[in-house]
């Protein structure tokens, strides 16, 4: 069998563990200047907690805005817990990480978006590998354009 190095999950690690280390840093010291977060996730994932009202108004994905008012940012090495304000209507939240699907802080022009793809080939023992997850870095220049570059492109 062939062992080979899985750049995917490594990076996928990678980019959850510095989520985790900003909103850490977040929790403890507040939000720096002008910077703010657009997090998008998955509300299907089986760890995510959120009122039933919010789960049904969003059956998929949600994004959610940190920015002037967040209260009870917990965070922990699986995902986050947070009481966001919708419509005067103050939430509690818990996001996994492994739920989230962009990370963007607007205000320093860097974003995250993680994406899983499906592999249709299957392993000598006949079972289908899980999906591998891999980790696409966008960062849109000055000019307002962005341009999202695939790591898939670099793989052979």
């Amino acid at each position: 069998m062939t062992r080979s190095i899985d750049y995917g999950t490594l990076m996928h690690r990678a980019m959850r563990g510095l989520i985790q280390e900003v909103l850490a840093d977040v929790a403890k010291h507040g939000l720096p200047g002008q910077h703010h977060f657009f997090i998008t996730f998955d509300t299907m994932h089986p760890d995510v907690e959120m009122a039933d009202w919010l789960s049904d108004r969003y059956p998929e994905e949600m994004t959610v805005v940190m920015q002037h008012w967040f209260d009870n940012l917990d965070v922990t090495d699986d995902g986050f817990s947070v009481t966001l304000n919708f419509g005067d209507n103050p939430e509690p939240l818990y996001i996994p990480y492994d739920s989230i699907r962009t990370f963007v802080d607007p205000s320093v022009e860097f974003g995250l978006r993680f994406e899983t793809q499906e592999d249709d080939d299957r392993g000598d023992d006949g079972v289908e590998p899980t999906p591998v997850e891999t980790t696409e870095t966008e960062s849109a220049p000055k000019s307002g354009d962005a341009e999202i570059v695939s790591l898939d492109k670099f793989r052979k």
